[in-house]
């Protein structure tokens, strides 16, 4: 299983509003970079993220599994998009917010506070362990 990070603004796209999906999940589209949807592409069912609330609050909230591999996005025609669906697993007992993120010498080497600006992202076994810990789960 591999470990990963989906970011998404409150106001686009919220942890409320991915839990209220339920088992059905939701398309993680309108990705536009290229990277990002190479992650993408990568992704296997029952790989395992993080549900990132970005620009405001920049806080992991919740986990989310992926329930469906790579396929044309919804959003668009362009054959170059691809997305994934997930599904919510449950809600952080508390926020671990970015701030506390960067404060750790052993998530340094983090994705997210290397280029916190790529929507979908790799989280290593160990960081995924660290921040379940920080998180209380």
């Amino acid at each position: 299983m591999a470990y990963w990070l989906f970011k998404s603004e409150t106001t686009t796209w919220s942890w409320d509003q991915q839990v209220a999906k339920g088992e059905a999940g939701e398309e993680w589209d309108g990705v536009r970079n290229y990277q990002a949807r190479n992650f993408m592409r990568e992704m296997k069912r029952g790989d395992q993220g993080f549900f990132y609330h970005s620009q405001k609050d920049r806080e992991i909230v919740g986990l989310v599994e992926v329930i469906a591999e790579a396929h044309p996005d919804s959003t668009t025609d362009d054959p170059r998009w691809e997305c994934v669906d997930i599904k919510a697993l449950r809600a952080m007992p508390k926020p671990v917010y970015l701030d506390q993120i960067k404060v750790r010498e052993d998530l340094s080497d983090m994705v997210l506070v290397k280029n916190s600006r790529l929507s979908v992202q790799p989280v290593t076994e160990q960081q995924w362990r660290i921040i379940c810990d920080m998180g209380g789960l």
